[in-house]
């Protein structure tokens, strides 16, 4: 059975993530399919727009798939993940831009690799069970799959608490971070989709979006706003510690959780995504993190500990938020020379 199921229906173009017991993490193969599907239905004149779902009720998609990317880690062969992130990240691009509407049902988890297919959409839609998140940092790598640029287009500075404390965003708040939408309830799905299949229509979307629920990161946002403001991420630990409320020791130790360089990296992204607010720019310098972690410790030890062994102790290269320098950090991402993701074929 396929891991992907990409199909036509009616005046739509259908694909739906068919690996519900791993969360329907996403494996190169999927990648593949998804991409050459695109390319066919942008031309077809019967295909008014695409829609991207997925089975099961726990996630649209939890991720990457990346035990395989591990056993690579492990194995000192970094070209198989680097590989994987060109091949994924044109993906993110695709889909980025695509020029018909592209309306992505997000029931559960929608995190990592599951928020680069699913929230470059031109209709994101959540439900009472959405959890959305950009962990990547939990693992030693940065956000990514253009998530950056979303990041930076967040109200405030919500980019930037949310790309460095891994935050779960329920579907208020995604509304509120710019990762969603519109909230339908789950149950009026399938008839939607329906209605969609049958006639191409996706202002159908509008007409049956509900008011969606409350959103806590609005609550913390002025909180949010006043604390991540810094240039860098020595800046924001400097906001944080001299604010005495609980929010902020607590946030602090939600930062701690994560790789210091990862941390300190992401913030520096996010900012660069702002300025230049382009999904190839942004996806560009994601890969110049990626490409050179994948021949670093923290991005195999980041997954060794939430993925392989559990034992949520990572050793990290860097002991200290504060540790790695703004050199450091420049120097990650650096252009790559001749491996420089090439998003043009």
């Amino acid at each position: 059975m396929s891991d992907i199921n990409i199909r036509v229906s009616g005046r739509t173009g259908r694909i739906t993530l068919a690996r519900p017991k791993a969360l329907n993490a996403v494996t190169w193969d999927m990648v593949h399919k998804i991409r050459d599907a695109l390319p066919l239905w942008a031309e077809n004149p019967d295909i008014d727009m695409v829609i991207i779902d997925a089975e099961g009720e726990k996630a649209f998609c939890a991720g990457g798939d990346i035990a395989d990317i591990y056993q690579a880690l492990v194995d000192g062969n970094p070209d198989i993940p680097r590989q994987f992130w060109r091949e994924e990240y044109a993906l993110n691009a695709a889909l980025f831009n695509f020029p018909k509407p592209v309306a992505a049902f997000l029931q559960g988890y929608t995190m990592g690799g599951g928020v680069g297919i699913g929230c470059h959409a031109s209709h994101r839609i959540v439900c009472e069970t959405s959890k959305i998140a950009m962990p990547e940092c939990s693992i030693g790598l940065v956000p990514d799959v253009g998530g950056s640029l979303i990041l930076a287009r967040a109200p405030g500075r919500l980019g930037e608490y949310l790309g460095t404390t891994a935050y779960r965003m329920g579907p208020g708040d995604a509304i509120e971070a710019g990762f969603a939408d519109y909230y339908i309830g789950r149950d009026m799905w399938p008839a939607l989709i329906a209605t969609l299949e049958a006639s191409g229509d996706w202002t159908e979307v509008d007409r049956a979006a509900g008011h969606p629920p409350e959103s806590p990161l609005a609550n913390i946002r002025p909180q949010i706003d006043a604390n991540f403001g810094g240039e860098t991420l020595r800046d924001i630990l400097a906001t944080l510690n001299a604010d005495a409320s609980e929010w902020a020791a607590d946030t602090t130790k939600r930062l701690a959780r994560n790789a210091p360089l990862a941390v300190a990296s992401a913030v520096e992204l996010i900012h660069r995504a702002r300025v230049r607010d382009r999904i190839e720019d942004a996806l560009a310098a994601e890969y110049r993190f990626a490409h050179r972690i994948a021949e670093q410790d923290d991005f195999r030890e980041g997954i060794r500990a939430a993925i392989i062994d559990r034992d949520e102790t990572p050793k990290w290269q860097h002991a200290t938020l504060d540790a790695p320098s703004p050199a450091q950090v420049a120097q990650m991402l650096m252009p790559l020379g001749a491996d420089e993701l090439d998003l043009t074929h």
